[in-house]
């Protein structure tokens, strides 16, 4: 597989937890380090550790029922060991209040941005996700 293609599938695997609901490549795709770093388009909006990161990914992908994604138009920046991925997303489903028994049907556009580094398998070191709208 080539770099391109391995870096792809490790973006894909991240969205596909939403999905499947299965959490565990999160922490296995990206770097548990002082150096991981990340954004959100949702709050708290300051910026995240990789503690703090993978509990509000797990948070944030069970809380979305139905969850789909689309990425469209990667641009795959390669620097040696260091790889820029830039893209945009849409993000779907139905946002789940368990407590209220309510939902509510979401559609996120967005940009992301994922920063990956081969130690010695591509790891996600930084993420920035944000709304276009």
């Amino acid at each position: 597989m080539s770099d391109r293609e391995d870096i792809i599938r490790i973006i894909e695997t991240f969205f596909e937890c939403g999905k499947t609901k299965d959490l565990t490549p999160l922490r296995e795709i990206q770097l548990n380090d002082s150096a991981f770093s990340s954004f959100s388009d949702v709050p708290p909006y300051d910026l995240k550790d990789y503690k703090t990161t993978v509990d509000l990914e797990e948070l944030r992908f069970v809380s979305i029922s139905d969850y789909d994604y689309t990425i469209r138009n990667p641009k795959i920046s390669l620097f040696g060991d260091v790889a820029i991925v830039a893209f945009e997303l849409i993000q779907k489903g139905m946002l789940v209040d368990n407590k209220a028994f309510t939902g509510e049907h979401i559609v996120i556009e967005g940009r992301a941005t994922f920063v990956l580094v081969r130690r010695p398998s591509w790891k996600i070191a930084h993420i920035h996700l944000s709304k276009i709208s």
